[in-house]
């Protein structure tokens, strides 16, 4: 019973819309800087697309667009939304979207997932139509639609860009390569699927900067970064973990295919120079890989065989792969 006067209290157990999320006070000033770098002549509206946005579970504020026909939501790095985490099948939902002259639709499926799918708290059973706003849950994952324009995607990328990547690089930072890392070992363990690491280290990189300068340094980290993202499919991780160390995170990948990209890495690094104010500068890197065994107990000890494969290649004369050899 209420008190005279007083209104009656709210009854939580009520759904409440989660508020979206803001920029903290502190990075408004790099927020204003990116919009006007992307958008300089911005002052009409601009076209929507419908993506959805990861508001709960590991992915969390990562913004993934809605292409015409299926978008496939699962495990696997091969589908088109990719949700790395136990609780997700390998291939969980899917999300459709129908354009025509007649309007836009949006509908949803689950795929025979082991935890079911979830439309607004609903469990999906058959194909069901979405709306901006509604919310699909998947595991712990909830996955919100939102038709956004450009302005809006640029403000969501701002956000996870400050949180998750290394601000030179535009690679992973190491909090997250390192999350990413376990997260990936864990699943690879528990479904018997295969993943490679790759530790990388540019060599002789304290001369660049002795030589050149730090200013130098920093265009060749710089450009080295973009030659690692060009070279990685996009369910794969590579962040900078170090002064010029790095460490892709390469899942269903097995030795074979690590090998290649490794060396297609290194070619890609001492083949083309790096170039600086001062002139063109060639610069190699030295790399170590190493495939998940059934005796490693975590993330930790893969990564402790690919770097100890890496010292192997800095020791035998750098500007090389070596791959780490189990013990017989």
């Amino acid at each position: 019973m209420s008190m005279p006067g007083k209104e009656p209290e709210k009854d939580w157990t009520e759904e409440v819309e989660a508020p979206d999320p803001t920029v903290p006070i502190t990075g408004w000033p790099d927020f204003e800087t990116a919009l006007r770098k992307r958008f300089p002549g911005e002052t009409g509206p601009v076209a929507c697309e419908y993506v959805v946005v990861v508001y709960a579970g590991v992915h969390l504020g990562r913004v993934f667009p809605l292409g015409a026909g299926q978008n496939i939501i699962g495990r696997s790095p091969q589908v088109d939304i990719a949700l790395l985490d136990e609780e997700v099948s390998r291939t969980h939902a899917v999300i459709s979207l129908w354009q025509g002259p007649g309007g836009d639709r949006v509908q949803l499926e689950d795929k025979g997932s082991t935890n079911g799918t979830f439309l607004n708290g609903r469990p999906v059973t058959r194909t069901m139509d979405l709306a901006p706003g509604d919310r699909i849950a998947l595991g712990s994952h909830v996955l919100k639609l939102v038709a956004m324009d450009a302005m809006e995607r640029a403000f969501h990328a701002v956000l996870l860009d400050q949180s998750s990547k290394d601000a030179l690089t535009g690679l992973a930072n190491r909090r997250t390569t390192l999350e990413e890392l376990q997260r990936r070992f864990d699943l690879s363990r528990r479904h018997h699927r295969p993943l490679t690491l790759i530790m990388c280290d540019l060599d002789h990189f304290k001369s660049v900067n002795d030589t050149h300068g730090h200013l130098a340094g920093d265009v060749v980290l710089r450009d080295f970064g973009g030659r690692v993202a060009h070279s990685l499919r996009t369910t794969d991780v590579a962040g900078r973990i170090g002064g010029e160390e790095f460490l892709l995170v390469l899942p269903e990948t097995d030795r074979e295919g690590a090998l290649l990209l490794a060396e297609r890495l290194r070619a890609a690094t001492s083949d083309a120079p790096f170039l600086l104010p001062s002139g063109p500068l060639r610069v190699t890197c030295s790399l170590g890989v190493a495939e998940r065994r059934e005796e490693d107990r975590d993330g930790g000890a893969l990564m402790g065989r690919a770097d100890m494969a890496l010292y192997q290649s800095k020791n035998g004369g750098r500007n090389k792969v070596v791959f780490d050899q189990p013990v017989r």
